[in-house]
């Protein structure tokens, strides 16, 4: 049976919880920021456009292939962005961690890493998946480095697979983790 309820997910640190249109106004001040999402297709600068990509992750959320989530930074006591569970293969087991946007003053806090922590934990352990991948532009380094320190290989670089909202077509780099790795690794 598929699972596709949107669980809480939380530790002292931060909440991860359902992404809806009563929510999202809270990211409008973070998706603004310059730069934040640089590496990514994804268009969230205007509410309109904010508005249309939490539209489509909920249409997806009903179509079972992804599980959007608001992060909230319990220290701060503030929303801090949006990440979620997507293409989503309930048969193959297998699933991606991306659309992950925080606010630049959450950059290297530690925030992300506890939020993944969570995700992983869940996917792993509730949702009984068997693999984790990550799709990250080549060029963002720090990226890249994060998921390598929780225990992600690279499989693989796509080339030139994505348009970026800049005209710009990527290399894409394919990451993954398998349930056994992330056990062994904690």
């Amino acid at each position: 049976m598929i699972n596709t309820t949107i669980p809480i997910l939380e530790n002292e640190h931060v909440r991860l919880e359902a992404l809806t249109l009563d929510n999202y106004t809270h990211l409008i001040p973070i998706a603004k920021q310059e730069k934040l999402v640089q590496y990514s297709p994804s268009d969230i600068e205007t509410p309109d456009t904010l508005k249309k990509y939490v539209q489509t992750a909920l249409k997806q959320h009903e179509a079972k292939t992804s599980i959007p989530f608001i992060i909230f930074n319990k220290k701060t006591q503030k929303y801090a962005g949006s990440t979620r569970f997507m293409n989503i293969n309930w048969k193959n087991k297998v699933l991606h961690i991306g659309a992950t946007w925080i606010g630049i003053e959450y950059h290297g806090t530690g925030l992300n890493t506890q939020m993944k922590h969570l995700m992983i934990d869940y996917a792993f352990n509730e949702l009984n998946f068997e693999k984790i991948e990550f799709n990250i532009d080549e060029r963002n380094i720090k990226s890249r480095k994060a998921v390598e320190k929780l225990g992600c290989s690279l499989e693989g670089v796509l080339r030139k697979n994505v348009y970026l909202l800049d005209g710009f077509k990527r290399n894409t780099c394919c990451y993954g983790i398998l349930k056994e790795e992330w056990v062994n690794n904690k």
